[in-house]
């Protein structure tokens, strides 16, 4: 096996994006992105793509021996943290219906508030290289505290969950300049 160190990748880099589910999909790593919104800067901690699985193992009768695990459940999160404070980042946050008319600059916070479903655009940016997820269902389900201390700047502690998509057959697709042939 030869080994590359050309095609070690580093997140040196990227972009956080949200528009509506009726937001034209991406086609690849190439052109613009239309309908979607740059929330700007994240934290340096970058995002982190997280699946989790729950399972089912089958034991036999004979010996106990595990026969078969089942996947009973899966689920696709990003989570990451937004440092700009601004009327798309609060929005995404508090879940809140913020119009850019506010005039006092208010909004009201309900706990349960989510803001729906979205669509989102996670690139990853080292170099000439990209990776680009797309997440047609997404929809803001844990938020983090929010911290207001003079030694750190004020974050908005996101995470999303992808749902499967019936157009996309999927959570998420990606793709990765890296991976073209």
């Amino acid at each position: 096996m030869a080994l590359d160190s050309s095609k070690v990748r580093a997140a040196v880099s990227g972009a956080v994006s949200v528009g509506p589910t009726t937001s034209t999909p991406p086609t690849g790593t190439g052109g613009t992105i239309t309908g979607f919104t740059d929330l700007g800067y994240v934290s340096d901690a970058g995002v982190t793509e997280a699946r989790s699985r729950s399972t089912n193992e089958i034991h036999a009768w004979q010996g106990g021996a595990l026969v078969r695990t089942l996947i009973t459940s899966g689920a696709l999160t990003y989570h990451f943290v937004l440092l700009e404070t601004k009327l798309d980042t609060v929005k995404l946050f508090y879940g809140a219906t913020v119009t850019s008319t506010v005039t006092d600059g208010s909004f009201v916070v309900i706990p349960t508030n989510t803001g729906g479903r979205q669509s989102f655009i996670v690139d990853v940016i080292d170099g000439a290289e990209l990776i680009r997820t797309y997440i047609p269902q997404g929809e803001v389900t844990d938020v983090g505290d929010h911290v207001y201390v003079n030694s750190d700047p004020v974050g908005y502690d996101c995470t999303i969950t992808a749902y499967p998509d019936s157009t996309l057959g999927a959570n998420a697709k990606v793709w990765a300049t890296a991976l073209k042939s």
